[in-house]
């Protein structure tokens, strides 16, 4: 995805970067106190897609008390106590933290229940910055999926394969992580019996 940052006088709180959201279409986050145009390609897109379908699908099948969308903005914040605003190519949240104000803006101060973020050429962010805040926010279930292999050896290996890594909370509140590529099939905490294989979300 590409980012541009939109030129603000001052540094933000994430309060006022909801208030301060632009109109014009396009997601938007919080960064270092900017706000920050985020773009991305039509594969991106519709690889984000295809896991809010299968992921939905599976809260009607189960009957599950979920809410799926790529339109949710999250407070988080750094390891510095900075405030950031990020919105997750997929997010999957409680229905009743959703309910609780439906008349107040898409943004949540409490966490998710999974993240997804869908890599792109700023693939840091997703590795370091945004898996740092999610686990410090508490998101018990974060996927990580790459499917251009952009991310370094240190995670991909060698030779570098496309992956979809799953992290989930331990006991401590720290992250473990299972890679899942080709014909691997998934495993969700959350969604115990989906059947999905990285190789399908790859090739959506």
């Amino acid at each position: 995805m590409a980012r541009a940052s939109v030129t603000t006088n001052q540094k933000l709180t994430f309060e006022q970067f909801i208030e301060q959201l632009p109109d014009a279409d396009g997601r938007y986050e919080l960064v270092n106190g900017e706000i920050v145009r985020i773009l991305a390609t039509r594969q991106h897109d519709d690889i984000a897609d295809f896991i809010t379908d299968t992921l939905n699908n599976e809260v009607k099948r189960l009957e599950r008390n979920y809410r799926v969308s790529g339109r949710i903005m999250i407070r988080t914040q750094t390891a510095e106590g900075k405030e950031q605003g990020r919105q997750p190519d997929v997010s999957v949240v409680d229905k009743t933290i959703w309910s609780a104000n439906r008349a107040a803006y898409s943004a949540l101060f409490e966490p998710l229940q999974i993240a997804v973020e869908v890599i792109s050429t700023n693939w840091e962010d997703d590795y370091i910055d945004k898996l740092d805040e999610y686990q410090r926010l508490g998101i018990p279930e974060y996927w990580i999926v790459d499917y251009l292999a952009l991310g370094s050896r240190n995670y991909l290996g060698n030779p570098k394969v496309p992956t979809v890594f799953v992290y989930l909370l331990d006991e401590n509140r720290v992250y473990q992580s299972t890679a899942f590529r080709a014909n691997d099939t998934i495993v969700s905490r959350t969604f115990p019996e989906m059947v999905l294989t990285a190789e399908q979300v790859f090739q959506a």
